[in-house]
């Protein structure tokens, strides 16, 4: 759930940049009151937070998602 979480954050985050980077518009500090207000500065924590969190993915065993078996298979 975590996992999930963190990605959509991240995507939001990534989103965000490419719409500065491009556009030169910040799209949370329109909707939250400028970069200095208090809900944009918190959607910035939270997606600095599921970046930290992202990494962990690189380290990860992907064991996890091969543990489910076909039942057909013999």
């Amino acid at each position: 759930m975590f996992d999930k979480i963190a990605l959509l954050l991240t995507i939001v985050g990534a989103l965000n940049w490419g719409s500065i980077g491009i556009f030169q518009f910040d799209i949370v500090a329109a909707l939250f009151g400028g970069q200095d207000g208090t809900f944009s500065r918190i959607v910035y924590t939270l997606v600095a937070l599921a970046g930290i969190w992202c990494i962990s993915l690189f380290f990860r065993d992907d064991a996890v998602a091969t543990t489910h078996k076909r039942t057909d298979e013999i």
